[in-house]
């Protein structure tokens, strides 16, 4: 099932080029924030999905066409990144694992406008990830045990600002629209296997990065156990699982960023710098 949040920050599911409405499920929270609406729905998933079927199945559907998706993520309290975790394609053995905290404030939606900062930068790059959303409450979780944690997957960018002082990952990835996520959450039932997902990304119809989350150096039960071993993690959580960093490149004003996971479904932004700046298109 693909959950989203759309419009005026309605709860739906898409399903067959259509989001149907299911804010029903979670009237027990209405007018609630968005994010609480969808963190009801995502703690008691297992209860509600009978209901959500339901509606899923005999609502009225919008095309996808015509709505505004919101981030799949609304508010969520914490974005718990991976610095690194790849194996470059094989040209690392060993990856250490290690995470910063991004801003929830970055979030964007699908279709939205990333707006570079106006803060001085050497260039600016796009970071496909593959997101990873917490269904229930979890702390110290043994890797073992971390799946049962794991609520769905979401494809990520983790926009990133270089050469920026003083330097540091809150400075290079918090910025506001900086965290594009979406357009739709995909539960983990329809996921078999979260390593071995093919990650690409084009910008202006070019493509970038290409790769599998196959060469993840530390896997998702990892990611959860070290996380949550540090924090607390709530449902709806995101935890992002680093890049493949080979082709990344830079983004600037009025390029198109699009990008894809297998199974997950596609997600595109564009760029607005009011500046204008450029740069060469291999840095």
């Amino acid at each position: 099932m693909k959950l989203a949040v759309f419009d005026d920050f309605k709860l739906g599911v898409v399903r067959d080029g259509t989001v149907v409405a299911i804010d029903e499920v979670a009237a027990a929270v209405a007018g609630r924030p968005p994010q609480e609406r969808l963190t009801y729905v995502i703690e008691r998933f297992r209860d509600l999905r009978p209901q959500i079927e339901r509606l899923a199945t005999s609502g009225r559907g919008v095309p996808t066409s015509d709505v505004t998706f919101q981030p799949a993520l609304p508010f969520p309290t914490k974005i718990c990144c991976c610095a690194g975790n790849y194996k470059e394609h094989g040209t690392k053995t060993e990856v250490p694992l290690g995470m910063f905290l991004k801003s929830s404030n970055s979030v964007l939606g699908h279709g939205g406008t990333v707006e570079l900062t106006p803060m001085p930068a050497t260039v600016f790059h796009h970071e496909a990830e593959l997101g990873v959303v917490i269904g229930r409450r979890a702390r110290r979780v043994p890797a073992a045990e971390a799946m049962d944690y794991v609520f769905g997957y979401t494809l990520f960018i983790d926009v990133s600002a270089r050469g920026i002082l003083p330097a540091g990952f809150f400075a290079h990835k918090s910025f506001d629209t900086f965290g594009p996520v979406g357009p739709t959450i995909t539960s983990k039932d329809e996921v078999p296997d979260p390593h071995q997902l093919q990650v690409r990304l084009w910008v202006n119809d070019e493509l970038r990065q290409d790769y599998n989350t196959d060469d993840m150096g530390n896997q998702i039960p990892a990611l959860v156990e070290y996380a949550s071993a540090v924090t607390t993690l709530e449902p709806g959580d995101l935890i992002a699982c680093g890049t493949n960093h080979h082709g990344l490149g830079p983004i600037q004003d009025g390029d198109v960023v699009r990008m894809t996971i297998d199974q997950l479904g596609e997600l595109s932004v564009r760029v607005s710098d009011p500046l204008k700046r450029s740069w060469p298109r291999d840095g």
